[in-house]
């Protein structure tokens, strides 16, 4: 079975794995998923995007604690 994303060969005992299963392609880094064993199916998983929003919101708190650093110090003044 190929890759979705770069077409690269894949690792894997097709009788040993079930619909749901995730994976990552050792070439390029995708995450895989299993959407069929009958006939085998993949698919890129959400996990890629999921990992880039959680990015975003990390920045997001480090930014509102910072906010509120600055406003606890204005109201020491």
């Amino acid at each position: 079975m190929l890759c979705p994303k770069c077409n690269s060969a894949l690792d894997f005992e097709e009788d040993e794995i079930d619909i749901g299963d995730e994976f990552t392609c050792e070439e390029c880094g995708a995450n895989i998923a299993v959407t069929d064993t009958d006939p085998l199916e993949l698919e890129l998983s959400d996990a890629e995007d999921d990992d880039d929003e959680d990015d975003d919101f990390d920045e997001l708190d480090d930014e509102d604690e910072e906010a509120e650093e600055e406003e606890d110090e204005e109201e020491e003044w």
